[in-house]
């Protein structure tokens, strides 16, 4: 007996959808269920802080959004949002509020970016193991939903203690002292302890400045949170008149403005950690060894948009990757710090450049 040919057409046209719908699952392997649901990408950016006057975290939300719209551009169907949540200062909050991200089912993507994610999310995940994580500047690997970068903070630290290291050899030559009188220590004031801080920054600071010579060491002191400038001013004060040291690093947030305040009424100099901090306060702040998080942010998710994230990796990227650097073509940079100071520094980073000089993790 014949088959109707209407019946015909629809085991057709079924086998047609079902067929579409295996090939968008394969091609889509990191949408999961609430695209479906929603006819959208849903990508959630969660701030480990504040994003008004964190410039690494604006960076963050600017690079994600970004990479959606450059999306959105080009797709014809299945368009992405963001949606962007601020943690706040207090850290012990964090989880909670990045599991409720995670048990609202709202989002495909959580992006994120800080030291002590990975730690979080791996708790998290345990929990909402069908949860995709996205996270910049820490580490995670063999978790076959979050995808992790990491920078290079060896190098971006090396930078960081070689020019402070050539600021102070060049204060005590301009100051007329017998450079047996030098104060060879250089100052590092952080917001917390963490492991890429205690392993990888600290001693990439000390690395470098001993690479400018080897009687060099870093009086390091810690804040306790990522706010409290008059904390850091005191510390700070206490660095540069107690102990003599000319040239500190800061790495604590708003914490900061108490440190560079602090410089510039004593007469040091500061060395700005992440971002371009020239013009924070021209003059005093004499050197910025950056990240580049915006474009991470932006090329990760789109990398993730296209279905080609590598989830379950765990990547380092460096100078010679376009994620870490040192700003030397500011203006202020160049007015701030001698001609021979910035030879010498830039003669260091074409090492780096070129390969004679590696910095590995």
């Amino acid at each position: 007996m014949k088959r109707p040919l209407f019946t015909t057409l629809a085991a057709i046209l079924a086998g047609t959808l079902l067929f579409s719908i295996i090939i968008f699952a394969c091609k889509n392997k990191n949408i999961t269920k609430a695209s479906a649901e929603n006819s959208a990408i849903s990508i959630g950016v969660f701030i480990p802080g504040v994003r008004s006057g964190s410039a690494v975290y604006e960076m963050l939300a600017q690079g994600v959004q970004a990479g959606v719209e450059a999306y959105n551009a080009k797709a014809d169907e299945n368009q992405a949002a963001v949606t962007v949540i601020e943690g706040g200062y207090n850290q012990a909050e964090w989880e909670n509020k990045i599991t409720s991200m995670a048990a609202s089912g709202s989002y495909n993507l959580i992006v994120s970016a800080n030291p002590s994610l990975p730690d979080i999310v791996s708790r998290v995940s345990v929990k909402f193991p069908q949860q995709y994580f996205l996270l910049l500047d820490g580490e995670l690997g063999a978790n076959p939903r979050v995808y992790t970068l990491r920078y290079n903070q060896r190098e971006q630290a090396y930078m960081a203690g070689y020019i402070a290291a050539l600021e102070t050899e060049e204060f005590a030559a301009t100051g007329g002292k017998n450079p047996s009188g030098i104060v060879r220590q250089i100052g590092l004031v952080a917001a917390q302890e963490y492991p890429v801080m205690n392993q990888v920054i600290l001693p990439g600071f000390l690395e470098g400045a001993r690479a400018v010579h080897p009687a060099y060491t870093v009086d390091f002191r810690i804040v306790g949170n990522w706010y409290d400038a008059a904390k850091a001013a005191e510390l700070a004060a206490d660095m540069i008149q107690g102990g003599g040291i000319k040239v500190l690093l800061c790495i604590a947030g708003g914490a900061n403005e108490g440190v560079v305040n602090t410089a510039s009424q004593h007469g040091a100099k500061v060395v700005w950690f992440d971002t371009n901090g020239y013009a924070i306060r021209p003059g005093t702040v004499i050197g910025s060894a950056v990240l580049y998080q915006d474009t991470a942010a932006f090329n990760q998710v789109q990398r993730y948009l296209e279905g080609i994230l590598p989830f379950g990796t765990a990547e380092t990227l460096g100078v010679n990757d376009g994620y870490v650097d040192f700003i030397e073509d500011d203006p202020l940079y160049r007015e701030a710090v001698s001609p021979l100071t910035r030879e010498k520094q830039a003669a260091m980073i074409g090492r780096i450049r070129s390969g004679e000089l590696v910095l590995n993790l």
